[in-house]
């Protein structure tokens, strides 16, 4: 019997880590997750995108998963800076960068790799 491995064991073998269902993270929230590097935040957008980065804004390190996401893009909750969900990047005029992480929908399992 030959048995055969689903999407989300081939993604576990290649260093993906399976956090949650899509629907555990609330549309336009986010989700923490306690990594070696510090907190990460995994945010769900209206249009059910997932996009994951320290939970630091690049000003002066508020909790952007307590942010308002819109499109794709979160406003931090201190000083109103907006971080792009796909890469990090403040809008301008604004300056700075939060480290983003790859992450994944399989299944309806988000995915991280980090």
């Amino acid at each position: 019997m030959t048995l055969r491995k689903t999407d989300t064991d081939i993604a576990a073998d290649a260093g993906w880590k399976t956090i949650c269902a899509l629907d555990d993270i609330p549309v336009l929230g986010a989700r923490v997750v306690a990594s070696k590097s510090g907190d990460i935040a995994i945010f769900r957008t209206a249009d059910d995108e997932v996009f994951a980065m320290h939970d630091k804004c690049p000003h002066k390190n508020g909790p952007l998963s307590q942010g308002i996401v819109h499109g794709r893009q979160v406003t931090c909750p201190l000083h109103g800076w907006k971080i792009q969900l796909d890469s990090g990047e403040a809008v301008a005029p604004d300056v700075g960068c939060t480290k983003p992480f790859e992450v994944k929908l399989v299944d309806g399992q988000v995915l991280l790799k980090a």
